[in-house]
């Protein structure tokens, strides 16, 4: 019996679907494990974010300032988890890859169209082990999917604990006054805050729009994974 060679365009033995189903499972087993690091380091912001609320809140005479103090951590959480993103992203393209060439196209007509070589496409992927995106774009998917919704906590908590305490803010003077830390001036503090907010809606804008381009060309010619 002749030996199958990869590059035919030939359907799979049975052999070859059990393996591919098993690979199928092992990389659904992946993503489900990084899937679960991603909301560890949500959950860590989220827990750290409502210490300071606390610490902030505790009396009319605390600092603001755990609420600055949080933003550096939520800074290093999202980095982190965008790190661990570019992780879940390959194991999410490979099964998704799967699912899409091999188990959809078996269960409507039967033929698996090894002749478009999404095989090879898979298999060099496993050769050549790579980040399907960038830094940047993880990055700026996790603001948008989570952190955004934190970012925004975190301001309407800082403002409003500026304008009630310890007593209603009368004056914007007054108001800026209050965000003063030492000897930095409440204006570049606020300045800064704003500066914050808006790179992390700026992100979450960037990256929507970059999705929805590479959305369309995927759809149109889907070529690659991740």
């Amino acid at each position: 019996m002749d030996k199958r060679r990869a590059r035919d365009a030939s359907e799979f033995t049975a052999a070859e679907i059990g393996a591919l189903s098993h690979l199928y499972r092992a990389e659904v087993y992946r993503s489900t494990i990084w899937r679960t690091r991603l909301d560890t380091t949500t959950n860590w912001a989220v827990v750290t974010l409502g210490v300071a609320l606390s610490i902030t809140f505790a009396s009319p005479g605390a600092s603001p300032m755990p609420l600055l103090i949080v933003g550096v951590l939520i800074l290093l959480f999202v980095s982190l988890e965008a790190r661990r993103y570019r992780y879940f992203n390959v194991w999410r393209a490979r099964s998704r890859w799967i699912e899409k060439h091999f188990f959809a196209p078996m269960l409507t007509d039967g033929d698996l169209h090894t002749e478009e070589d999404w095989q090879g496409i898979l298999a060099n992927d496993y050769l050549h082990p790579a980040y399907h995106i960038g830094f940047m774009t993880a990055l700026a998917r996790r603001v948008r999917r989570n952190y955004l919704w934190i970012l925004g906590i975190q301001a309407i908590a800082y403002i409003g604990k500026l304008v009630i305490h310890p007593f209603p803010v009368q004056s914007l003077e007054d108001f800026t006054g209050r965000a003063a830390i030492g000897p930095l001036p409440g204006g570049i503090v606020l300045f800064l805050g704003a500066v914050y907010c808006i790179a992390g809606a700026g992100l979450a804008f960037w990256v929507a729009q970059a999705d929805a381009r590479r959305a369309k060309v995927r759809g149109a010619n889907a070529e690659a994974m991740g």
